[in-house]
């Protein structure tokens, strides 16, 4: 079992206010997975929804927990079903027809690694803005996904090599590159598949939740970056904190819990606009049906959506309502980010990149 840290970082993401523009993936990219056989990494993307997501199909390939146990794949024993699997390059979104990963790797310098004729399947959020239903009542929503730091993380206790651990002071979870043999248990045991191989480093990486930034009193780029300011960050354990706040409202749910292990990243489901009936008038039921969400946030989203629409409602007939303050956030950073509120420039991060290879 994962040792408990002595504080938990956690965020939270308004998908009401998420408007797809990928400025946070772009921070992470452009800070994070720059170099060689990062290509096809995105440690934080936002997908359309409903969709398929990337990898594609990601939410059924297995992963998390059952009835305590990972889902570890290949290492389980003869004859036993496989409940998890490895996604597909093509599903990650690399070109179909380029050479495979180590192949690329080893291509040298000054030598063509893409293929000038190449045709992808499939790429990063291919499916962005296609939503579900027909007019009038079509809808979609973003989805911004990323690892979510959790309790019990499957990739650790799948990792044979001892490569991944919890970060005592804040819970982050790291990659000790200098461990990992590039087995991709973690990949396969990960039921949100947010881990991604190296084929030039041979080695597993992922988000490492900004923690060069978190040391230095910084919020991490994507949640800094968003232009919408959609995402709250902060210690779950603290009641100043905004995320604090935000789950003892009830209204900040996890992606899929019933994978079973304890995300940290949480999400402000959302709220649609009525269906239509045929004369164009509004039916008062809600357009994105209320059991696709229950298959993304669990049972829980119903008692969410309840207690938003009251809140709003509040505010809307002149009251006040603490909730919709928190959600608003009158005062940035401060309402969202409190204690990480240094700006960059205030407090700059080491020039060599870091990659998580701190002692497990």
């Amino acid at each position: 079992m994962v040792k408990k840290p002595r504080r938990q970082i956690g965020m939270v993401i308004d998908l009401n206010k998420c408007i797809g523009c990928q400025t946070c993936s772009m921070a992470c990219k452009r800070l994070w997975t720059g170099e060689g056989g990062q290509e096809q990494m995105w440690w934080n993307k936002v997908n359309t929804m409903p969709g398929e997501g990337s990898p594609r199909g990601w939410d059924g390939m297995g992963g998390g927990f059952d009835n305590g146990h990972p889902f570890l794949g290949r290492r389980l024993g003869a004859g036993k079903p496989r409940p998890s699997r490895l996604p597909e390059d093509e599903e990650f979104g690399a070109y179909v027809g380029l050479p495979a990963g180590e192949e690329v790797a080893r291509a040298g310098e000054g030598r063509r690694t893409t293929a000038p004729d190449a045709r992808p399947s499939w790429m990063y959020n291919w499916d962005e803005d296609r939503g579900a239903g027909e007019h009038p009542n079509s809808f979609f929503f973003y989805l911004a996904r990323l690892c979510n730091h959790c309790d019990r993380p499957a990739c650790l206790e799948a990792c044979p090599r001892d490569a991944i651990y919890k970060r005592e002071e804040d819970g982050i979870v790291l990659i000790n590159e200098e461990k990992c043999e590039g087995y991709r248990f973690c990949t396969e045991a990960c039921p949100y598949k947010v881990i991604y191989f190296n084929p030039r480093e041979s080695v597993a990486q992922k988000c490492i939740g900004c923690y060069p930034r978190v040391e230095l009193g910084v919020a991490p780029a994507c949640a800094r970056h968003c232009p919408a300011r959609a995402r709250f960050y902060g210690y779950v354990d603290d009641p100043e904190s905004t995320v604090y706040k935000l789950r003892e409202w009830k209204v900040a749910l996890p992606l899929h819990p019933k994978f079973g292990t304890g995300p940290n990243v949480f999400y402000i489901p959302i709220l649609s606009s009525s269906r239509l009936d045929e004369e164009g008038r509004p039916t008062g039921v809600p357009r994105i049906p209320l059991d696709y969400l229950k298959s993304l946030f669990g049972d829980g989203v119903e008692g969410a959506l309840n207690t938003l629409r009251e809140e709003r409602q509040k505010m809307r007939k002149g009251s006040s309502s603490s909730l919709m303050d928190i959600l608003i956030g009158w005062r940035w950073p401060d309402d969202f980010f409190a204690p990480f509120l240094k700006a960059p420039d205030e407090a700059k991060p080491p020039r060599k990149k870091v990659t998580g290879n701190a002692d497990g």
